[in-house]
C-alpha cells in the first residue's frame, strides 16, 4: 500500500482534523470578537501557559491529576477579563443540547477559555453592565463549521501584533502515515513577527506553499541587533497569543500536556520576544483519538508538528489581517500584490 503524501491538509486549517469545527463572531463597533473550537464529541485536552499575564478559565482542571479528561469546546476571546464571559454563552448553548460532563442526571459542559487584551484599539468599549461577550460566544458556537476565514475575524478581529495588525491564523499538516495536526492562533503579541528591517517572517523557514506571501527567508542573513528596543512602549497585560492545537492522534491527558509544552516552541519560533511579562501566552491541545500512535517517538512527532503548525498559524494570522484603525496590515506595508499570492 502506497504511503500518503505529507503536507498541509486540504483546508490548511485546524478543521482538517476530522470532527473539529470552528466558529467566529465579531462586534465590529467594539473591535473585538470570539472564536470557538468545537469538537463533535468530547476530546482529551491539556494546556500550557507560558506568558506572564494570562487570562484563563477552567485551566486547572486540565492538569494530569484532575478528574475531568475531556472538554466540550475551547473559547478564545478578546476583551481581556470581560471576554471570559464568552465561555458562559458557549456553556449555555451546549447545555441546551445536553452536551457535557454527566453527573447522574446533571450535565455540565466543560469549556476552558483564554483571552487577549484588545481594549485600547479604538473600538467603542462603552458597554456598561452588558459586555457583548456572552452573546458573541453564543453566536460563534452556533456558527461553527469546517471552513472559516483568517485575519480580522473572531478573537483576532481587534488584535495587534507588535506594530502590525494581528489576526486569527490557522494551519495544518498531515503525515505520510496518516495522522493530522492543526493549529489555530489569535495573535496579539508584544513581540515582532518579522525579522527586523525586513518583510520576512521569523517563521519563514516553515512556510508551506506560499501560505504567508511566499517571500521565504531574507536573501542574506540579516545583521540583527539582539538588544533592539521594543517596537512600542509595553503595557502591563496588554498582549497575548492564545492558541489551540488539535490532532486526531490518540493521546492520554498527560501526553496531550507534553504536546502543549512542545507547541509553545512554535510561538517562540514565530514571535520575538515571546512569553514576556506582558503576554498571556496560552496553548490548549485537543486530541480526538481517531488515530493510534506507536509509542513515544510518534508522540514526539506530534509535538514537533504542533510547534511547526502553531508558528505557521501565527504568521498566517498576521499575513491575512487587514488594516484596522491605526494598526497597519502586513500586506499594506510589505506585499504590493497580495491577490496574486493567494
Amino acid at each position: 500500500m502506497a504511503r500518503k503524501r505529507a503536507g498541509p491538509g486540504p483546508r490548511n486549517l485546524i478543521t482538517d482534523i476530522a470532527g473539529v469545527a470552528v466558529g467566529n463572531a465579531e462586534d465590529r463597533r467594539a473591535r473585538t470578537g470570539v472564536t470557538v473550537v468545537l469538537p463533535d464529541r468530547p476530546a482529551v485536552a491539556a494546556v500550557a501557559v507560558t506568558g506572564g499575564a494570562p487570562g484563563t478559565r477552567e485551566t486547572d482542571l486540565l492538569g494530569p491529576t484532575c478528574l475531568v479528561e475531556r472538554v466540550d469546546a475551547i473559547v478564545l476571546a478578546g476583551g481581556s477579563a470581560f471576554g471570559l464571559e464568552a465561555a458562559s454563552g458557549v456553556v449555555a448553548w451546549l447545555a441546551e443540547r445536553h452536551r457535557g460532563f454527566r453527573v447522574r442526571q446533571a450535565v455540565v459542559p466543560i469549556v476552558p477559555a483564554a483571552i487577549l487584551f484588545d481594549l485600547l484599539n479604538g473600538g467603542d468599549k462603552g458597554w456598561g453592565h452588558t459586555p457583548p461577550y456572552r452573546r458573541l460566544g453564543e453566536r460563534a458556537v452556533a456558527a461553527s463549521r469546517r471552513d472559516f476565514a483568517l485575519g480580522n475575524v473572531g478573537a483576532g478581529y481587534g488584535a495587534r501584533a507588535g506594530v502590525l495588525k494581528g489576526g486569527l491564523g490557522s494551519a495544518s499538516y498531515r503525515t505520510r502515515d496518516g495522522f493530522t495536526v492543526g493549529a489555530l492562533a489569535a495573535v496579539n503579541c508584544f513581540g515582532n513577527v518579522l525579522i527586523p528591517n525586513t518583510r520576512h517572517f521569523w517563521a519563514a523557514a516553515l512556510e508551506q506553499g506560499g501560505e504567508y506571501g511566499g517571500f521565504g527567508p531574507p536573501p542574506l542573513p540579516p545583521r540583527i541587533d539582539l538588544d533592539a528596543p521594543a517596537a512600542k512602549p509595553p503595557l502591563l497585560a496588554a498582549n497575548t497569543t492564545i492558541a489551540v492545537v488539535a490532532t486526531d492522534a490518540r493521546l492520554t491527558k498527560a501526553e496531550a500536556g507534553r504536546v502543549a509544552i512542545m507547541a509553545q516552541d512554535g510561538l517562540a519560533r514565530a514571535v520575538r520576544p515571546a512569553h514576556t511579562p506582558f503576554d498571556g501566552d496560552t496553548v490548549f491541545v485537543l486530541a480526538t483519538g481517531r488515530h493510534g500512535l506507536k509509542g513515544p517517538a510518534d508522540l514526539s512527532r506530534v509535538g514537533a508538528l504542533a510547534a511547526d503548525c502553531l508558528a505557521r498559524a501565527i504568521a498566517r494570522g498576521v499575513y491575512a489581517a487587514d488594516s484596522l484603525g491605526g494598526m497597519p496590515g502586513y500586506r499594506l506595508l510589505h506585499d504590493p500584490e497580495p491577490a496574486r499570492r493567494r
